[in-house]
């Protein structure tokens, strides 16, 4: 699989399990640690963008980003 495949999945996964904070925290963990660099931080503005209005998200957010 690509990169940018790669990338776009985490995002599906990501949105498919927003529902849950313990999933999507741990579903974001996987996403770091199998994205590159500079997906890294498209990843960090995509996620900032998408939860701005799920407050509920934040703090799996803030656990990744520390």
């Amino acid at each position: 699989m690509n990169t940018q495949c790669m990338f776009d999945y985490a995002k599906r996964v990501l949105e498919s399990v927003s529902f849950d904070p313990e999933l999507f925290y741990k579903e974001l963990h996987k996403a770091t640690q199998s994205l590159l660099p500079y997906q890294l931080e498209q990843l960090e503005k995509w996620v900032v963008s998408f939860i701005a209005n799920k407050p509920e998200l934040h703090e799996s957010f803030a656990l990744i980003t520390r």
